[in-house]
């Protein structure tokens, strides 16, 4: 279901050289479910959503690990029922998993890899997911094989576009081998610049 209110044309940016192609302001759904904050009620969360959408933003960031029980996800799902799918660019992730205590610990063999991405598209309610990212990086597997997945799941039309989270430049630079990483989501601020000493660099070289 198409939302009928007026839509506001935001400039697009190109992440990667692969063909995906956000608006230029993205919105991070994190905070719907308490990650920062209380959490809303899912018709609270779909309305700022909706509206978020009506101002031109298309491109939606989630993890299976934002909320209780995947709380955030499904909340997602919620909202993109009542918008252009084919408009929506979102991007969720994987690589906790819950251990005891209400702790986490991070994960990236191949079957989970694809345990997850499974799970986050039936929660959602999709086909395929835009721009799928390793939330952390489990130094305990082989980033080769944790991307050789991923590329199955692109191969597989389940995943678009791959991206990695809080990864070092030599993981970048050996993920990127055996399949073009799209994105990098790393905090990037006054206050923490040391990636321009060798995460940017790399994301430049990649990307030509």
């Amino acid at each position: 279901m198409e939302d009928s209110g007026h839509i506001i044309q935001m400039p697009r940016v190109k992440l990667g050289s692969q063909g995906l192609e956000v608006s230029r302001l993205g919105f991070g759904c994190g905070g719907l479910s308490g990650y920062f904050n209380d959490p809303l009620s899912h018709e609270a969360g779909c309305s700022v959503i909706r509206e978020a959408f009506r101002n031109g933003v298309t491109f939606f960031d989630t993890s299976d690990i934002y909320g209780e029980n995947h709380d955030n996800e499904i909340l997602l799902s919620k909202a993109l029922k009542e918008l252009p799918r084919a408009k929506v660019q979102l991007a969720t992730k994987f690589g906790f998993m819950s251990i005891e205590g209400g702790k986490h610990a991070v994960k990236g063999t191949p079957e989970y890899v694809r345990q997850c991405c499974e799970a986050s598209l039936k929660r959602l309610g999709i086909d395929y997911i835009d721009l799928y990212y390793q939330h952390r990086v489990d130094a305990t597997v082989p980033i080769e094989d944790t991307m050789g997945e991923l590329k199955k799941l692109v191969d597989e039309g389940k995943i678009k576009y791959i991206g990695l989270s809080e990864a070092s430049a030599d993981t970048m630079r050996r993920a990127h081998i055996v399949h073009p990483i799209s994105a990098v989501q790393v905090e990037y601020s006054l206050w923490t610049r040391d990636i321009e000493e060798d995460i940017i660099p790399i994301c430049r070289f990649a990307d030509t």
